[in-house]
């Protein structure tokens, strides 16, 4: 009690729960005793920094959080919304086994999709995962009805949501339906620069961003972290 007011215990010493800075010392310390990154991923994370919106992908230490739990599950079939150069696919594809199988969706074979091509043509084939890779170029809404219309509804262990925020709330819907109970779906930038705390007017995206935290809190149908790892990373367990 404060004031005669009742404060959650997480607010007690916040200063203490915090990340630091990425730039900071102590940050790249906690990096360099925890990354194992493959060199075709350190490679393709280089080459997505350098290009426009780089630094809008998954953060090297998301990238090996999820992997590590896709091992954790035996994770078999993986789902990735939001291709871009192909990091996270790639990272996906490296911890599944010989026969694993990751659909991954970018929207179209333009100005993003092109980028796509670098990461494919360049770096796919040193990491030895082509095999692995589904690469579907249209919209994810699309192939997500696909493989529920096709009966994969179930049958996928890991989800990654990184598209574009106006449909987060239906990839979310649609991705839990084709995971199976147990399985992991992740979504990215649920911080949204800090802007979910007071979204201005006309953000569509902070606000999508902000109703679908909202919507997974009150989600029975599964467990739920977010986690302070880069622009903000909820992990949802299906129950």
């Amino acid at each position: 009690m404060a004031l005669g007011r009742w404060c959650p215990p997480w607010r007690f010493r916040r200063e203490q729960r915090l990340l630091p800075p990425e730039n900071s010392p102590l940050w790249q310390y906690l990096l360099s005793r925890s990354m194992r990154e493959h060199p075709a991923l350190r490679s393709l994370r280089l080459l997505t920094l350098e290009q426009p919106q780089g630094d809008s992908m998954m953060t090297c230490e998301q990238a090996q959080l999820l992997a590590n739990l896709a091992r954790l599950i035996k994770a078999k079939k993986a789902l990735d919304l939001g291709t871009f150069t192909g990091y996270s696919a790639l990272a996906l594809a490296l911890a599944l086994p010989p026969a694993g199988r990751v659909v991954t969706c970018e929207v179209d074979a333009g100005p993003r999709g092109g980028r796509v091509r670098v990461g494919a043509d360049l770096l796919l084939p040193q990491a030895e995962m082509e095999h692995k890779i589904d690469l579907r170029l249209k919209p994810a809404l699309e192939t997500l009805d696909e493989l529920l219309a096709a009966g994969e509804a179930g049958t996928f262990d890991v989800a990654v949501v990184d598209a574009d925020k106006e449909n987060c709330a239906a990839y979310y819907e649609q991705c839990l339906q084709l995971l199976r109970p147990g399985g992991v779906l992740a979504v990215l930038s649920v911080l949204w620069h800090g802007k979910v705390l007071q979204p201005q007017h006309g953000d569509v995206a902070a606000e999508c961003v902000r109703t679908l935290n909202e919507r997974i809190r009150r989600d029975v149908r599964v467990h739920i972290s977010l986690l302070p790892l880069g622009d903000g990373l909820t992990l949802a367990f299906k129950i």
